[in-house]
């Protein structure tokens, strides 16, 4: 989503404005406990091996980490989803947002930051980090669906081995490492209702050591509005090395977006047609090039890895203001340097792994109109971690962790004190992160954990930018707690996690912040707490079903100030999500999935005052495949009821994005 476009549409909405949530919770619970019950009956059967990402390392078989969520290229490839985005929105379970743009890019939300999730949420791929120093989310809709081998969602504070904005959590994407003996790849060609089309195709060839791959893709939609098409094309390589105790590789992203901008409604809008426009003009573009060259070496029993990373962003938007068009164009670079070391080594009953890093970062951005304004940002991390195991039928594990990082903020703009319009001060920060986590298992498929720590964000630079305080904005802090039990095995399983996060100085748009502005500022909030379970269940019905649930019930809200006890905006307080897929084995398959997501006060209601709120909904979606030889054809259903609703909406009862209706899609696929 273009910083832009955020910044506008949170403005305009700020212009234009003027208990039963329970159940599904309850409903939820049951239904886990119910799985829970059955898992003393399950038989024992032998857990597949995923070898998720621990420290930064692909973990060891004995030092899985603690409380992740893994999706596998199985599962994806099963659910039938077209990009990595919708993966950890359907299966992950994660909560997302309609994006402003008609991009399929929805804003991800892990325990309840609402808008300014994504500055809450760190994103990897492969490594390395996709956040920007910006108002934007990281665009996941670029990456291709096929070359994706894992997707490790970590949920709570993770300062300490990824850095700023990692307290909601951090998502990793893992590509394919190495390919087959010979050629493999895959065509796929799909079309639906609203001009919908993709079509896309992969390739990839192993030859000894060495290997290499390659996928494209076109897709475009006219989406449910007026004036919200969206259209994108991408194309990505890489060519890698591996034998024995050494790999090397390089990548290659390339991708180009042309949004156009369908605008807020009001309410009174909403219900007439929640498909017309009031910005029949707007619209953007948004150009990414990325290339990673990443190294690993193994010495012994010391690993040594490094990942060194540039990508360049260009964006341009247009927008008109009733006959006066208002144009902006930026681009931005990001460079980004990770070299670490493992060791594991076992004394007796004792294993031990050590991991030290450390990150560097630059960042700027530069306008592409004349005017020679620029910003920047530096970064250098060191961290340290050390996790011990004991053997014993206790697996008891033990890992402490401390981060320290420094930033460095300059601009060329000119800085005027008391103008939250003039461009950022300069300045630096200096942060510390710690982290404590233990687990054990007290009986037989049972683990216990607990987590404990502090995480941190800082403003970037259009926060910064537009801000209530004379200076830089003062870092986010965040004293993270969790306690977690996992019960069963891979047939029949139940995680629960009670967490809680109380955070100083949050760093959120107040649309009440100044005086001096109207439309309120970004500014530094009184104390904040998130707090609240999240619960996850997985049960095979029988050889061929297996059912799926995903709850999350989070209380967001003042702690102190004279907003106390009052909820944070843009929150739903309940989010379940189901699924349950057929997989008979004959080259038929089906799977069918729901999300419930309660309400939440409208983004303007930080006096929880508005009179109503964002109403609650509900969605279906549903997918039937069958499999003849290297094809596959399909059939997909995204919002069955036809359900209108929004996630969107930054006034009170105003500022609304719908969200779009019903649409059906048929594909086909050819693997060779």
């Amino acid at each position: 989503m273009h910083t832009l476009s955020k910044n506008y549409n949170m403005t305009f909405a700020a212009v234009s404005n003027g208990a039963p949530a329970l159940k599904p919770l309850a409903l939820a619970c049951a239904v886990s406990l119910s799985l829970f019950a059955g898992v003393a009956h399950a038989d024992e059967q032998a857990l597949t091996t995923v070898h998720v990402t621990g420290a930064r390392f692909p973990s060891d078989a004995a030092l899985p980490p603690v409380g992740a969520t893994v999706i596998t290229a199985e599962e994806i490839r099963n659910a039938g989803v077209n990009d990595v985005n919708a993966a950890i929105r359907k299966i992950g379970g994660v909560y997302g947002r309609q994006s402003l743009t008609g991009s399929p890019d929805f804003g991800l939300d892990l325990r309840g930051f609402g808008t300014n999730s994504a500055q809450n949420l760190v994103i990897l791929v492969d490594g390395v980090r996709m956040n920007e120093n910006e108002l934007t989310d990281a665009v996941l809709s670029t990456i291709p669906v096929d070359t994706v081998e894992r997707i490790e969602i970590t949920r709570g504070g993770s300062s300490v081995l990824y850095g700023e904005g990692a307290t909601g959590g951090v998502i990793n994407v893992i590509t394919k490492r190495g390919a087959e003996q010979g050629y493999h790849g895959t065509v796929v060609a799909e079309a639906g209702q609203r001009h919908q089309f993709d079509a896309r195709a992969s390739l990839r060839h192993g030859a000894g050591p060495l290997s290499f791959d390659l996928a494209a893709d076109r897709q475009g939609t006219h989406n449910d509005r007026e004036n919200a098409a969206f259209r994108q094309k991408s194309i990505s390589g890489g060519v890698q090395w591996a034998q024995d105790a050494t790999r090397v590789g390089l990548r290659v992203e390339s991708a180009r977006q042309d949004q156009r901008f369908p605008g807020s409604l009001t309410i009174e809008q909403f219900e007439q047609n929640p498909h017309q426009t009031n910005t029949p003009t707007d619209f953007g573009t948004l150009s990414t090039d990325r290339v990673t060259a990443f190294a690993e070496q193994r010495i012994g029993s010391v690993e040594l890895a490094a990942e060194l990373s540039h990508r360049e962003r260009e964006v341009s938007s247009n927008y008109d203001f009733g006959g006066f068009v208002s144009e902006s164009s930026y681009r931005s670079r990001q460079t980004q340097f990770s070299p670490r070391l493992r060791q594991i080594t076992r004394s007796g009953g004792l294993l031990n792994e050590a991991v030290a890093g450390v990150d560097l970062v630059r960042w700027e951005r530069g306008d592409n109109l004349g005017f020679g304004t620029w910003v920047r940002q530096r970064s250098n991390a060191l961290y340290l971690r050390d996790e011990m195991r004991w053997d014993s039928a206790l697996n008891a594990r033990l890992a402490v962790g401390g981060r320290h990082e420094k930033f460095k903020k300059d601009s060329s703009a000119p800085f005027e004190p008391g103008n939250p319009f003039s461009g950022p001060p300069n300045g630096s920060r200096s942060l510390n992160a710690w982290t404590v986590e233990a687990s054990i298992d007290p009986l037989a498929g049972v683990t216990v954990h607990a987590k404990a720590g502090q995480s941190y964000r800082i403003a970037n630079a259009d926060e910064n930018a537009f801000r209530s305080s004379t200076g830089l904005l003062e870092p986010q802090t965040s004293r993270d707690l969790e306690l977690g039990v996992t019960v069963g095995d891979k047939a029949r399983q139940v995680s629960a996690r009670v967490f809680r996060h109380r955070l100083r100085d949050e760093i959120f748009f107040d649309p009440t912040a100044t005086a001096e502005n109207p439309f309120g500022a970004n500014t530094n909030l009184d104390p904040t707490r998130r707090q609240g379970v999240e619960l996850d269940a997985a049960t095979d019905l029988g050889a061929n079903l297996r059912l799926t649930g995903h709850v999350q019930h989070v209380q967001a809200e003042f702690t102190d100030g004279p907003n106390a006890g009052r909820d944070m905006v843009l929150v739903p307080k309940n989010v379940l999500t189901a699924r349950l897929a057929w997989l008979p084995g004959n080259g038929h398959s089906a799977d069918i999935g729901a999300q419930y997501v309660s309400k939440q006060r409208y983004g303007s209601d930080f006096a929880n005052d508005c009179g109503a709120r964002m109403p609650s909904y509900t969605t279906v979606d549903a997918r039937y495949a069958y499999r003849t030889g290297p094809w596959e054809f399909a059939v997909n259903g995204l919002n069955l009821a036809d359900r209108q609703y929004y996630s969107q909406a930054f006034g009170c009862r105003s500022g609304i994005y719908p969200s779009d209706g019903r649409q059906l899609k048929l594909s086909a696929r050819y693997d060779f």
